[in-house]
C-alpha cells in the first residue's frame, strides 16, 4: 500500500485556498487510487517536536556519541519520530500560503526538524546528497498578490525556498499550482483563480 504525507501549512482550514486546491488534488488522486493511505498533518495543530536549546544540544551529543542525559535522548527521539514519519511516505502533498513573501514560520520549524545529516541528507567527497530520492511532490501555493511577472520575482521566496530545501533532501520531482492573486484584485478574481486551480489540480492528480 502506498502512503502519501499531506502537509497543510495554513491555520485557516476550509478558508485556505492552498488547502482547498490540495484537497481537490487529494480527492481526485484517492478516487483513482482507493487503497492509498493519506497521512494528514496540519502543522499549526500538530504537536511538533520542540527544536529548542535542549534538542539542539542533544543533536550534538546523541548524534556524535557523546555523553548525554535522559532528557537529551528524549528530545532527540522526538525529533527522530518526526523524521521517520516524514520518511515513511512514498509521495508528498503540501498546501502552502505565502507569508511575508516566504513560507509560514511553523512550516520553517517543521523543516528545521526534518533536515538533519544522516537522516534526510548526507555529505561525501562530492558534496551534499539528499537521501529521499525517487519520490513525487505536489505543492499548492496561494498568494495574496500576483508574483508571476519578472519584476516581482525578487520578492518571491515562497516556492524558491521550499523547492530548494526539498531538493536538498532529494525531493526534486516536484509539480505545483499557484493560486494568485487571492486578495489584491478582489474576491471575484480570487474565486476565478481558485476555480481554475482546482480544475488544473484534478488533471494533475491523475498522473501523480
Amino acid at each position: 500500500m502506498s502512503r502519501i504525507l499531506y502537509i497543510q501549512a495554513s491555520p485557516r482550514g476550509g478558508r485556505s485556498k492552498s488547502i482547498t486546491v490540495a484537497n481537490t488534488f487529494v480527492q481526485t488522486y484517492k478516487e483513482k487510487n482507493p487503497s492509498v493511505e493519506i497521512d494528514r498533518i496540519n502543522i499549526f495543530e500538530e504537536d511538533l517536536a520542540d527544536f529548542g536549546p535542549l534538542a539542539v544540544k542533544a543533536k550534538y551529543t546523541v548524534m556524535h556519541g557523546k555523553s548525554h542525559t535522559s532528557e537529551e535522548i528524549q528530545a532527540w527521539q522526538d525529533v527522530e519520530k518526526e523524521i521517520e514519519r516524514f520518511k515513511a511516505a512514498d509521495k508528498y502533498i503540501f498546501a502552502v500560503p505565502m507569508w511575508n513573501f516566504s513560507i509560514p514560520w511553523r512550516l520553517k520549524q517543521y523543516i528545521d526538524i526534518l533536515v538533519q545529516p544522516a537522516y534526510t541528507f548526507t555529505v561525501n567527497e562530492d558534496g551534499y546528497k539528499g537521501l529521499l530520492e525517487n519520490r513525487k511532490v505536489f505543492i499548492s501555493y496561494a498568494r495574496g498578490g500576483d508574483y508571476s511577472s519578472e519584476q516581482s520575482q525578487d520578492y518571491e521566496m515562497q516556492s524558491k525556498y521550499l523547492e530548494l530545501i526539498l531538493g536538498f533532501m532529494g525531493l526534486t520531482d516536484i509539480i505545483s499550482i499557484k493560486v494568485e492573486p487571492t486578495l489584491e484584485a478582489g474576491p471575484d478574481m480570487a474565486n476565478e483563480k481558485l476555480k481554475q486551480a482546482k480544475t488544473k489540480a484534478k488533471k494533475m492528480a491523475l498522473d501523480f
